[in-house]
C-alpha cells in the first residue's frame, strides 16, 4: 500500500487548506453560530473541491476533511461528498448521475444521509410516541430517522430503509424539524410520511448500503484525524507560550507524556483512515479496514480532544475557546460513528461471519 498522495490529490488538499485557514476563522466560526458558514461553502464550491472529489477519491476526499477537521468548518463538505457525489459516482444510474451530480459538483444543491454511520441501523431510536423505523411502499417512505447531520442545508438526502437499501429523496418533500447537536452541524429531526424516493443502485448492484456506509466511516474518521490534529495543534501552542514558576508547561515531564500519547492516538486514526481509503480506491474489500478507521476515530477521538482540552488548563473550561469547538466535534463524531465497543462489536461479528480468519493478502 502507498498513501502518498497523487499530484491532483496534494494540490487539492493545499489548496482547501488555504481556503479553510482564510475563512474558518475563531472569529467568523464564533459569529456564524450554529449554522453553517454560506461564505466558505461558496468559497470551496468556486474552487472546484466538491467535484473534484471524483478524480481524487476517497482518500483524496479523507485528506481534504483532514483540513476541514483542523479548523472546525462549518459546511457540509463531508455529507455532501460522501452521501452525494461519491455513492452517485458509483451506484447511481446514467440518468441520476446526469440529472444530480452537476449540481452537487457545483455546490448548488446539497445531499447529505439519513442514517447512523453503523450498520444493521436505519432508523433512530424513538419515544413510545414517536413514528420508528423506516419502511417502504409503492417508491414512498414512511419513517422518522431522529437527526440527519446538515439536514437544514440539504436539497436531496439519502435515507436507507429496514431492509438496507438507499433512496434518494427530495429534502422539500419530507418533513424537517431542526435539531442541535453537540457540534454545529445545521441538523434536523427528518419526517417522512408517504414521501416519494427514488431507489439508489438496484437488484444488479448488491452492496450499495455496505459501501456507502463504509465509505462514510471512513470520511468521518478522516474528518476526526483532522479534528484531533488541530486539537492538539493548539494544545502544544499553548503549553509552549504558558509558563508556570519561570518555564514553559510544556517542560513538564507530564504534559510531554499527555501530548505525546494524544499525537499517537490522532496517528492512528490517521492511518487507519487513510488505508481503508486507499482500498476502496483501489477496489479492494475495505469494510473491515473501514469498521478499523471507525473504531479508533471513535474511541481514541474521544481521548485526543479531551486530552486537548484538558492540557490548556483553565482556559479549556472557557465555552469561547477555540479548543472547546474542537472537544465538541470530537464528542459529536464519537456518537455519530458509533460508541468504540459498539463498533468493535459489530467488527468481530463481520471477522466471524466472513469465516473468522484475516486473509494475508486481503490485509496487505
Amino acid at each position: 500500500m502507498d498513501f502518498t498522495p497523487t499530484e491532483e490529490q496534494a494540490a487539492a488538499r493545499d489548496l482547501a487548506a488555504d481556503i479553510f485557514a482564510d475563512l474558518a476563522t475563531p472569529e467568523r466560526l464564533a459569529a456564524a453560530g450554529t449554522g453553517s458558514d454560506a461564505e466558505l461553502w461558496k468559497a470551496l464550491c468556486a474552487a472546484g473541491l466538491p467535484g473534484a472529489v471524483e478524480d481524487i477519491g476517497l482518500l483524496g476526499l479523507v485528506l481534504l476533511l483532514e483540513e476541514q477537521g483542523r479548523v472546525t468548518a462549518q459546511v457540509p463538505f463531508a455529507a455532501s461528498c460522501v452521501f452525494g457525489v461519491l455513492a452517485l459516482a458509483a451506484h447511481g444510474t446514467a440518468e441520476q448521475r446526469d440529472r444530480l451530480l452537476p449540481a452537487l459538483r457545483q455546490g448548488s444543491a446539497v445531499a447529505t444521509g439519513a442514517f447512523p454511520a453503523r450498520g444493521g441501523v436505519t432508523a433512530s431510536v424513538c419515544g413510545a410516541d414517536s413514528a420508528c423505523g423506516t419502511t417502504v411502499a409503492d417508491g414512498t417512505l414512511t419513517g422518522t430517522v431522529g437527526w440527519v447531520p446538515w439536514l437544514r442545508d440539504a436539497s436531496v438526502v439519502l435515507v436507507a430503509t429496514d431492509d438496507r437499501t438507499l433512496w434518494l429523496v427530495r429534502v422539500a418533500d419530507a418533513r424537517v424539524e431542526p435539531v442541535e447537536l453537540t457540534a454545529p452541524w445545521a441538523a434536523g429531526r427528518l419526517v417522512l410520511d408517504g414521501t416519494p424516493g427514488e431507489r439508489l443502485g438496484g437488484p444488479g448492484d448488491p452492496g450499495v448500503y455496505e459501501d456507502v456506509l463504509a465509505g462514510a466511516r471512513t470520511a468521518f474518521a478522516g474528518l476526526q484525524a483532522g479534528v484531533c490534529a488541530g486539537s492538539l495543534a493548539r494544545a502544544v501552542a499553548h503549553t509552549n507560550e504558558r509558563e508556570q514558576f519561570g518555564r514553559p508547561l510544556a517542560a513538564k515531564q507530564a504534559v510531554q507524556l499527555r501530548a505525546a500519547d494524544a499525537h499517537m492516538d490522532t496517528e492512528a486514526i490517521r492511518v487507519t483512515a487513510y488505508e481503508a481509503a486507499w482500498r476502496r480506491d483501489a477496489g479492494l474489500p475495505y469494510d473491515t479496514h473501514a469498521l478499523t478507521a471507525a473504531w479508533w476515530a471513535s474511541e481514541a477521538g474521544k481521548r485526543v480532544v479531551h486530552a486537548g482540552q484538558h492540557l490548556h488548563g483553565g482556559a479549556g473550561a472557557d465555552l469561547d475557546h477555540p479548543v472547546h469547538r474542537h472537544f465538541l466535534w470530537g464528542r459529536q463524531l464519537d456518537a455519530y460513528l458509533g460508541c468504540g465497543s459498539e463498533v468493535l462489536q459489530e467488527l468481530g461479528e463481520l471477522i466471524a461471519a466472513q469465516g473468522g480468519a484475516y486473509d494475508e493478502n486481503s490485509a496487505r
